[in-house]
């Protein structure tokens, strides 16, 4: 059993104990007090669990329809999703390296892109646990402290692992910031570019190409909103620059497609409900 995780400084964001370090990342949200409105819930590299306490979150499902879910479970998925509020938001955001989904969520990342699903289906009593003990907890130090224990005991020791070759190529996708070209890629683990997709798509559930693309538009939206709390220009060209993009028009272009609306829009009205973790391997 876990001894409990750490709190940052700010109270907001936990860190993880034992083998979760490094795969995991906690992150606490209470907003309240805002206008009712819609939240986008952005593409990124990482999967996400959402565990809430006081209300439930309420989603726009694919059809329309609204869905509310206690503990909510979501795979890669390059298209934001529509999360609905009146003006409170309560709950844990954990990101999950997909490369640890086998042994956390008893499934490959896989089996999870591009849907969102509610946490009973894919981890039945484990999800409801976890709801549970968030409810339960005081504080953000109680709540991470809770998460942490539940997931160390729901780890699956005997999970097959993932390739090495896969977890080498994933890992430098992220750390470049979705930079290195797919045939780099391909020549630092040593096998072909094709062999290197398909393997790459069974486990983390998008090629390696796409895994770059969410990798690049992640950072970028990090350093965006990072300025936009700031108060300091946001600075659109220099952020295109240095994230591996052409140009800012192209930077643009790419929020259109993955957040459904240009940058200045989405800080213009998810300033207040930009939930900002640290990803796995930050927190120390």
């Amino acid at each position: 059993m876990a001894e409990g995780a750490g709190e940052s400084a700010d109270g907001r964001s936990g860190r993880p104990t034992g083998v979760l370090a490094g795969h995991v990342a906690y992150h606490g949200y209470d907003l309240r007090g805002g206008a009712p409105g819609v939240h986008r819930g952005l593409p990124s590299p990482y999967l996400t669990l959402i565990v809430t306490f006081g209300e439930p979150l309420t989603m726009r499902a694919p059809d329309g329809t609204l869905v509310r879910r206690d503990v909510a479970i979501g795979g890669l998925h390059t298209t934001p999703e529509s999360i609905v509020h009146d003006g409170r938001q309560s709950g844990l955001h954990v990101v999950l390296d997909p490369l640890a989904a086998r042994a956390l969520l008893g499934r490959p990342a896989a089996e999870l892109a591009g849907v969102t699903v509610d946490g009973d289906a894919v981890l039945g009593g484990v999800a409801r646990e976890l709801h549970e003990r968030v409810e339960e907890a005081e504080g953000w130090a109680g709540r991470f402290a809770a998460i942490d224990d539940v997931l160390h005991r729901a780890l699956d020791d005997g999970a097959r692992p993932v390739a090495p070759e896969v977890r080498a190529a994933w890992r430098r996708v992220v750390r470049s910031g979705g930079t290195v070209p797919v045939r780099a890629l391909a020549d630092e683990v040593g096998w072909s570019e094709r062999h290197l997709g398909q393997r790459f798509r069974a486990e983390v559930g998008v090629a390696p190409k796409v895994a770059g693309r969410m990798a690049r538009f992640d950072r970028a939206r990090r350093r965006l909103a990072a300025r936009a709390a700031a108060g300091a220009p946001l600075g659109l060209a220099d952020i295109a620059a240095d994230g591996g993009y052409a140009d800012q028009a192209h930077l643009t272009r790419e929020f259109g497609v993955l957040a459904g609306c240009s940058p200045t829009r989405w800080i213009a009205e998810e300033i207040g409900n930009i939930q900002d973790p640290v990803m796995p391997g930050e927190a120390g």
